[in-house]
């Protein structure tokens, strides 16, 4: 099947900076994603940059406190221990940029059927903190910025990322409109969950077609029930066999599937879908790259 290269892509070139190549996050593999899905050709003009990103956005659903004192280093070490990942101006950069580029994901797909977004997904960040390399919550952002202004009633989020969404459930919990579906490993991190609107604890080294079937039957039921103006699908990568902190057997191919099997029941529903790639953890960044390549090439074959 032709791949569509007018699919819409948002990046920006300060998702990547000069990082520690050995530490557990790969911050490289922003810019690897995005050199592949050129390589297939996929980035013509159809590519958008978002807007950099400042503290004052993200007080929408962060506390101020939090969100400057993250912004200016004056974080105290246990909570930069909790999040993961050492304080630097460029991190800064990327973490603000990347809300707006889940938000700009958004109003494409609004507009445009299907987008995908080559970064986001940083769903363990709650209001007041941040938790496992996610600093600000990028899901709830979007979510919360599209209801409050109108152009959507009510959204899914639908992650499937293979630890919990933690911070997105407990922040979108007084929030009517966004309802959170989490689907993840029960016995992996976080250790202390939040509850999401739905939560579907899976068994470790849960298989493909199990896994698949899950995904399927919840996914249409959300659909039918909800009937959402948009989907912000989170297509964590984590879930596969070889994944250095997932704990699911799933299977290369078991990812294409789903990725193809949730984008196709969004479109036959006629429901706006958003893509952000989620958690993925591996030594070799170019191979990891290519996973969370998964879900931008399913995208381009609608």
């Amino acid at each position: 099947m032709t791949l569509n290269p007018d699919l819409p892509l948002v990046y920006h070139s300060n998702y990547s900076f000069n990082f520690d190549p050995k530490h557990r996050f790969a911050m490289s593999k922003f810019a690897h994603l995005h050199d592949y899905v050129k390589q297939l050709g996929l980035v013509t003009n159809n590519l958008v940059k978002p807007e950099l990103g400042t503290p004052e956005a993200l007080e929408l659903i962060h506390c101020h406190n939090y969100i400057n004192d993250l912004w200016y280093n004056r974080l105290d070490e246990k909570a930069m221990r909790r999040i993961g990942l050492p304080w630097s101006h460029e991190l800064m950069a990327r973490t603000f940029t990347a809300p707006q580029g889940t938000l700009k994901t958004a109003r494409l797909a609004l507009q445009h059927g299907i987008a995908c977004h080559l970064a986001g997904g940083t769903h363990h960040a709650h209001t007041d903190f941040g938790s496992g390399y996610c600093m600000v919550n990028d899901l709830a952002f979007t979510a919360q910025t599209l209801i409050q202004s109108g152009e959507i009633t009510n959204v899914l989020i639908f992650d499937l990322d293979v630890h919990q969404g933690d911070g997105t459930a407990a922040m979108l919990q007084h929030q009517p409109y966004a309802y959170t579906c989490s689907i993840h490993c029960e016995k992996n991190f976080p250790f202390r969950k939040s509850a999401s609107d739905l939560d579907i604890g899976l068994a470790n080294n849960m298989q493909d077609n199990e896994y698949l079937g899950i995904v399927d039957d919840t996914l249409r039921f959300l659909l039918k029930e909800l009937n959402p103006d948009l989907v912000l699908y989170d297509a964590g990568v984590d879930v596969w066999q070889q994944d250095g902190l997932g704990k699911l057997d799933i299977s290369w191919q078991g990812i294409e599937k789903r990725d193809n099997l949730v984008l196709k029941r969004c479109i036959e529903h006629n429901t706006p879908v958003a893509t952000v790639i989620g958690g993925g953890y591996d030594r070799d960044h170019l191979r990891l790259a290519k996973r969370h390549a998964i879900v931008v090439e399913q995208a381009a074959r609608f």
